[in-house]
């Protein structure tokens, strides 16, 4: 019966680590894990199965965890304070100043650089940033307080990217001067914006939109 009941523990836990690992962040939950942890091993001891199990859990929720905190230590690096861009523009030389089709000129090219980009903020959100939206959206309606509730970074970083792609194609196409370049940019983000439809990234075609 012990082993029984210690399985499907460790069932339990090993969804729960894997599907809300933010809650396992302090010291005081993970002190609880790794007690309930020890106890199910006991159940055990004899082939040591149960504590491969609970050690491969215990690792992956550490990487887990160690994997997002570096992912926001280096969103906050990125964030800078709002500065005067067309003073930045005007102080630099024209040679010096490249627009995007010097960098990137092919439309699928460019599509699925965005993707790469997308994907890689989709991968960082986790139920648990919608659940914690949910929950603030709750205390809010309820008049109530919630000071406990963790900041979304991953949801806001996935927004402001949205907001970033659409400033940068609307400075790509203001800045050209002559009307005839300014066409061929508008025409170049359409057929990026198409490329990004074939793909199935919908929301840099948006954004481009």
């Amino acid at each position: 019966k012990l082993k029984s009941f210690a399985a499907k523990i460790i069932q339990l836990l090993k969804e729960w680590t894997e599907t809300f690992p933010y809650d396992f962040q302090d010291e005081k939950s993970m002190k609880e894990l790794k007690e309930i942890a020890h106890r199910i091993t006991q159940c055990d001891e004899e082939n040591g199965t149960v504590k491969k199990i609970i050690s491969q859990m215990t690792q992956n929720l550490l990487m887990a965890l160690s994997a997002r905190s570096q992912y926001q230590e280096i969103r906050e690096k990125f964030r800078q304070p709002v500065t005067d861009k067309g003073t930045i523009l005007k102080t630099k030389p024209q040679s010096t100043q490249k627009d995007i089709l010097s960098v990137c000129c092919d439309p699928l090219i460019l599509a699925q650089q965005l993707t790469y980009i997308e994907l890689e903020r989709v991968s960082n959100i986790y139920p648990e940033d919608l659940m914690q939206i949910v929950s603030h959206m709750d205390s809010l309606d309820n008049h109530k307080c919630r000071s406990d509730v963790t900041k979304t970074y991953n949801l806001e970083a996935y927004d402001n990217w949205f907001n970033c792609l659409s400033m940068l194609v609307a400075t790509e196409i203001c800045r050209v001067v002559k009307k005839k370049q300014r066409t061929r940019m508008v025409e170049f983000f359409i057929d990026v914006a198409r490329e990004c439809f074939n793909i199935g990234n919908f929301n840099s075609m948006m954004a481009i939109i």
